[in-house]
């Protein structure tokens, strides 16, 4: 509960009361101590659950009579900083209505103060040192509190009362603007920045977990100008609005998709875009949705004062290395893209993306857990020995046991280069370090040439590293990637299983050497068993037909008609290079560089190449993502689908899906509606796979994995089919169904791989 204001609550609950007694935070979590006339403590204990604070979990409360000592005043005591401490150190969390209330009041002393905050808002994960959590382990502790500040902490009364990165503009962090700090008007800075983002300007904005490069999003120059700088040719922008209203007039926005957007978390939100709504064309290129944002620190609020109504307010970085989250770091590296610095002195000492939600059948799903979620902890079933995985290549996390909770880590980014590998060995050290937790178990991908698994390698050959797996005495345990993606759904929902499992995405190293990702599982923590999957294809050139989707369209043409394929694939794709057609059939052909693929994400790839809406991937899951766009609302046949059940694994062949979009288009069948037929076709061999399972093994839950399922259309799809036939689907809530979710469920099976051995 630290860092959230509960005890504050609980104590001012208990005055209002007339209760007597006290409240501490121990390592078991916060004990309480409440004596009074009975029927006021029977509704102290309603209104705990009822009034707590927004951001506060209670995962369990439990009351029992002790003897009364006549106890009249109410106390918050002081924590043990000796005991070992439970994962409950707080996420960052969006600027409350109070404090926003205080910036906007002109006869507040907090006035337009762009670092306003309180127990129930402001930095947290982003600026803890160590622990305990208090100022003096924070990157607050150069910041002396005045006497006003020092008077607000001190009081339990307070709703500043403990809270560690409080200030005000008298003894707290300053704005600048290209090193100009504030005079008088501590807001002067961001009005600045605000007019130059009017003008078309660039600007490199210091916020709560690091840098971000902002632009009006309503000016094709500069959104041209931002994609050019950054080398991000079509990737759609994050954008920040000034307030829900604004948001409105530029999406279709339902309920559940406003109380995600103005939840504590503040993630970015994928929502429908509205026609005519003014923002740039370049924004998000061939896509119907905006991931819209609003403001959720002060100083975001005091820069639309003068600023834009809309900003693209993308992460500052350069390709795909981490975040920048320090002024000199973001001075070196994105001098060339900015043209101005919003920056201040506070601070950043782990670096936090913003994270990524949108809506699927009424329910929130994360697609990358970040910023305001990180590090809430994931409850397990009981406790679990210490272990560390290290997730995947792509859209890294890395996940800790520690007790009975699973702690994911925050977007670490693609670990392909040696910033993102060093961010990752930083923020395992960090970690380990506050939670006082070293592992015993490291489960690694079972891909030999990711650098996670690497980094897990290392460790058992004594290998020095800096981060808390440098222990040679750790069990190492290679986990298959489907079958992580299916623990992880999992542990998410609470399921122990066994379950069935749809295991789709663009590719995970298979336990024969090829590249899976059309699974189809029966699976527990323990192990699982390959029931079903997609007939294999080559991948002419490798990483090459990840690259150009028209590759693995041909090799699921000459798959589908033989020699025919190649000349089917010139006609049908006039973007086809014939020399490059050629030269990736012959690899096919010759199998150089074409390791062969079960994936359904390379499938996705496939079809849409053939129907042209993507060409050339240029960020990861682009053919699919552009698919999904381009497929028509409504109720359409699916395409045949041929599955061979004659030995297991099952083989489901593409062919027949193949032949019928060549069919389609040879008709002059409209594009959209060919897209909407392959999704039902997707979501009915998904139905009709796991049917079979059932019948097989009895079981009737399926768990959804991998990122196939990020897929909206794709999955209310089988949200509505399954049931029907007699099948509960299990779905991502609180870890993305990407590889962002792939280390929690690397972590519950080698934890329980590691009890089965100890049993």
């Amino acid at each position: 509960m630290q860092g959230v204001g509960f005890r504050p609550f609980v104590y001012q609950l208990a005055r209002s009361l007339k209760l007597g007694g006290w409240v501490r935070n121990t390592s078991e979590g916060v004990i309480i101590e409440a004596e009074g006339e009975p029927e006021r403590v029977e509704e102290f204990l309603r209104l705990l659950r009822e009034k707590a604070p927004p951001v506060a979990e209670i995962t369990a409360l439990a009351a029992q009579d002790v003897a009364p000592t006549g106890e009249r005043d109410f106390a918050i005591l002081s924590s043990n900083a000796d005991e070992l401490p439970e994962p409950v150190i707080p996420a960052d969390i969006a600027t409350c209505v109070d404090c926003e209330r205080e910036v906007s009041d002109s006869a507040d002393r907090r006035f337009h103060y762009p670092f306003t905050n309180c127990t129930n808002c402001g930095p947290r994960f982003t600026i803890i040192r160590g622990i305990p959590y208090d100022r003096l382990h924070t990157t607050m502790s150069v910041f002396r509190m005045c006497p006003d500040c020092q008077r607000e902490y001190d009081d339990p009364a307070n709703r500043r009362f403990h809270a560690q990165p409080n200030a005000c503009p008298r003894c707290g962090p300053r704005v600048e603007l290209d090193g100009r700090p504030a005079g008088r008007e501590p807001a002067e800075p961001t009005a600045r920045a605000g007019r130059l983002l009017r003008e078309g300007r660039i600007i490199a904005v210091k916020g709560l977990g690091g840098f971000h490069l902002a632009c009006d999003a309503r000016s094709a120059a500069a959104v041209r100008e931002l994609r050019r700088r950054k080398g991000r040719s079509e990737k759609p922008f994050a954008l920040m609005v000034r307030d829900l209203a604004e948001a409105q007039r530029i999406c279709f926005i339902n309920d559940q998709e406003r109380k995600l957007l103005e939840s504590p978390q503040r993630p970015i939100v994928l929502l429908r875009a509205r026609s005519g709504n003014g923002i740039a064309p370049e924004v998000a290129p061939e896509n119907l949705y905006l991931g819209l944002m609003l403001p959720y620190t002060p100083l975001h609020r005091l820069l639309f004062d003068a600023a834009p109504p809309v900003l693209v307010m993308t992460s500052g970085n350069l390709a795909e290395e981490p975040i920048c989250h320090t002024n000199e770091g973001a001075a070196a590296k994105l001098s060339g893209i900015a043209d101005h610095f919003l920056t201040h002195n506070r601070d950043i000492h782990l670096p936090c993306d913003d994270s990524v939600a949108r809506v699927v059948a009424g329910r929130p799903m994360l697609i990358r857990r970040s910023r305001g979620y990180v590090p809430r902890s994931i409850a397990l079933p009981g406790a679990a020995p210490p272990v560390l995985a290290v997730g995947g290549e792509e859209r890294n996390t890395f996940c800790m046991l520690i007790g009975d909770r699973a702690v994911l880590s925050q977007h670490m980014g693609d670990l392909d280069n040696v910033e993102t590998l060093d961010y990752f060995e930083r923020s395992i050290e960090h970690l380990g370090n506050l939670f006082r937790w070293r592992p015993r178990v490291i489960a690694y991908d079972l891909h030999p040439e990711y650098l996670s698994t690497k980094h897990a390698l290392a460790a058992s050959r004594s290998q020095p590293l800096r981060s808390t797996s440098a222990r040679t005495d750790c069990e190492l345990i290679g986990v298959q990637h489907h079958h992580a993606h299916a623990a992880s759904v999992m542990a998410d929902a609470g399921v122990e299983g066994p379950v069935l499992a749809a295991s789709l995405d663009g590719a995970g190293y298979g336990v024969d050497g090829a590249m899976w990702g059309g699974e189809f599982l029966v699976a527990s923590f323990t192990g699982f068993e390959r029931m079903a999957h997609l007939a294999y294809v080559p991948m002419p050139g490798g990483a090459a037909a990840v690259r150009r989707p028209g590759r693995m369209a041909l090799a699921h043409l000459v798959r589908a008609y033989g020699d025919e394929g190649e000349r089917l694939a010139l006609e049908l794709m006039p973007h086809l290079d014939p020399r490059e057609a050629k030269a990736a059939a012959l690899q096919a052909a010759r199998g150089l560089n074409s390791p062969m693929t079960s994936s359904m994400g390379r499938l996705f790839d496939a079809v849409s190449a053939l129907l042209g809406t993507c060409e050339e991937t240029t960020y990861t899951g682009q053919p699919a993502v552009e698919l999904e766009m381009a497929a028509a609302e409504g109720g359409f046949q699916a395409y045949p689908v041929t599955i061979d059940t004659s030995a297991r694994p099952w083989q489901i062949d593409p062919a027949p899906v193949i032949r019928a979009v060549v069919d389609d288009l040879r008709a002059g069948v409209e594009r959209a509606e060919i897209a909407a037929r392959f999704h039902h076709t997707v979501a009915a061999l998904i139905a009709e796979v796991c049917e079979l399972m059932a019948r097989e093994t009895g079981l009737s839950r399926v768990a959804l994995g991998g990122g196939v399922f990020q897929n909206a259309y794709l999955l209310e799809l089988l949200l509505e089919i399954l049931p029907r036939r007699g099948l509960a689907p299990l779905i991502h809530s609180q870890a993305p169904p990407n590889d962002g979710g792939l280390a929690l469920g690397q972590a519950v099976i080698a934890a329980a791989i590691e009890e089965q051995r100890c049993a």
